[in-house]
């Protein structure tokens, strides 16, 4: 492997009744359902301390993507100036790596409920972080 190539291992993917990405809500606070994460067995120490209630990161690689896309109308707007893909938060990009902000509502071992997340069914899962607030000591 050399230094320009990165290897991701998806720990997880996303079930969610989102399955066409023409009427997935843009961004999750705009009305997505909620969806589980299904996380694999080998990570699962790591999901130990989350608690319903909390707000976090999910990171996911947007599987679906165009990664020829440099420009957008943002939201799709032919109204809109055309937009470089890094001031936008637009999937189609050359990494579609999702940076999401959730709500985790549930745990049942392996799978976590989450709120606010409109990913498409099936989308791989990178990584969940904590959100961290002033007082943090993660």
């Amino acid at each position: 492997m050399n230094d320009d190539t990165f290897v991701l291992r998806p720990v997880g993917r996303v079930e969610s009744p989102l399955e066409d990405r023409s009427r997935a809500p843009r961004q999750g606070d705009e009305g997505a359902p909620d969806a589980w994460l299904v996380f694999e067995e080998s990570v699962r120490e790591g999901l130990r301390d989350l608690r319903p209630g909390a707000s976090a990161i999910l990171l996911t690689w947007l599987d679906r993507a165009d990664r020829d896309v440099l420009t957008v109308r943002p939201r799709g707007d032919g109204s809109r100036p055309e937009t470089g893909v890094f001031s936008t938060r637009s999937p189609d990009r050359p990494n579609p790596i999702g940076l999401h902000r959730i709500e985790i509502v549930s745990i049942d071992g392996l799978r976590i409920l989450v709120r606010n997340l409109e990913a498409l069914d099936g989308t791989p899962v990178l990584d969940l972080k904590p959100v961290l607030g002033p007082q943090s000591e993660r």
